[in-house]
Parts: structure tokens; C-alpha cells; sequence
């Protein structure tokens, strides 16, 4: 898979969660046209961001493209053993898929060159 850094052009939406971005793509029309992420219109909209997947032994950080009708991995790869230690600190044995931690989306915009 590319190195992150190959990814730096592309327009991450650092505080998209994936809450946020189920509201936002699944549920059409259920988010508020004031908030930081306006509803999705249609099939030119589209978003990039971040999760950690903690449903294997280590936690995986993934980039993902969103749009209306689909999402795509774009990068994948198990946390660093010191940020994989720092999220299990937050969320414990938790399985799913969460929003970066501070100290995740630091690491992340290192990689990438943000």
C-alpha cells in the first residue's frame, strides 16, 4: 500500500467522525445545515478522513473516500505500539470503529505531511 505522504493533496476532513459521516451519507437530510458538516447534496460531495478500526488485536488507522453511494479504503496500517498503547488507554478492549485520537491525528498529520 502507498506511504501516506501520497495522500497529502487530498482535502482530510480532520474532524469528520464516523458517526458524522454515517449521518452524512447514510442518512441524507439528517444533519443540520448550520453545522460543520453540511448535508450532502449529492453525488459530487464526497469526503476524506480518518478512523481507527479496533476489531483485531491492534487497532488499525484508515483513510477512507466517502461519497453517496459507497466508501473506499484508501490506506491502511496498524497503529505505531506507542499509539496503539495511547488509544487502548482511551477505549480499553472496545471493538469498532472510532474517530482518531488526539494523539492518533497528531501522528497521522506528521505522516502525511500536514
Amino acid at each position: 500500500m502507498a506511504h501516506l505522504d501520497s495522500f497529502s493533496h487530498l482535502p482530510i476532513e480532520w474532524d469528520l467522525s464516523p458517526e458524522e459521516a454515517v449521518t452524512l451519507y447514510l442518512e441524507w437530510g439528517n444533519n443540520n445545515w448550520r453545522g460543520a458538516h453540511p448535508p450532502v447534496r449529492g453525488p459530487e460531495d464526497h469526503s476524506y478522513y480518518f478512523v481507527v478500526d479496533n476489531w483485531e488485536d491492534t487497532p488499525r488507522a484508515i483513510l477512507l473516500y466517502r461519497n453517496h453511494d459507497r466508501s473506499d479504503e484508501l490506506w491502511s496500517m496498524p497503529l505505531p505500539a506507542d499509539q496503539a498503547r495511547a488509544f487502548r488507554a482511551e477505549f480499553g478492549s472496545l471493538k469498532g470503529v472510532f474517530a482518531p485520537t488526539l494523539e492518533v491525528r497528531q501522528w497521522l498529520q506528521e505522516e502525511i505531511g500536514n
